[in-house]
């Protein structure tokens, strides 16, 4: 068994992009493998919708066709490690980078729409249906929850739980 990790990233708004377009930094959440060979399992995605009103947010967790590169968790928070023993090198979380990611147009994992004025969405992986991603390169390596085009641009609060094997 590796460390298992959380990540959260409160109240931030949405902005709907297309597949293979950069995304907007802020209005994405994502994670990146730290070296070729790690490998996580995505167990857990949280999303509670903090809309004033009436609004869909069409989320997707996907693989990104071009990963970010300088990377920075703009309103973001730190990675909790959930296991004691943790190392500190692991996965990046970011949502904010010099060279913007793109979903893949064939790889998405969830479609997690929710209706943000007080929606809740939970994803939690059932023995053996973990989503797995390896190393840090693309197609395989990142992965991004994001809104899919026609989503409105809700606030949000979110968070991805995953282990690091």
């Amino acid at each position: 068994m590796g460390f298992i990790y959380s990540h959260t990233k409160q109240s931030w708004a949405v902005a709907a992009v297309a597949d293979t377009t950069n995304y907007t930094d802020g209005k994405y959440h994502a994670v990146i493998g730290d070296s070729t060979t790690r490998m996580l399992r995505i167990t857990e995605i949280f999303i509670g919708g903090e809309a004033s009103a009436a609004a869909l947010a069409l989320m997707v967790l996907a693989r990104d066709s071009t990963i970010g590169a300088t990377l920075s968790n703009g309103s973001g928070t730190a990675i909790a490690a959930v296991s004691s023993g943790a190392p500190t090198v692991r996965a990046t979380t970011f949502d904010t980078a010099t060279t913007k990611p793109q979903r893949a147009a064939t790889l998405h994992l969830l479609q997690l729409s929710m209706q943000a004025f007080g929606g809740v969405v939970r994803w939690v992986a059932a023995p053996g249906s973990e989503l797995y991603q390896v190393g840090n390169a693309v197609n395989v390596g990142e992965t991004s929850l994001s809104a899919f085009t026609g989503s409105g641009t809700p606030a949000i609060s979110s968070h991805l739980q995953f282990e690091e094997l």
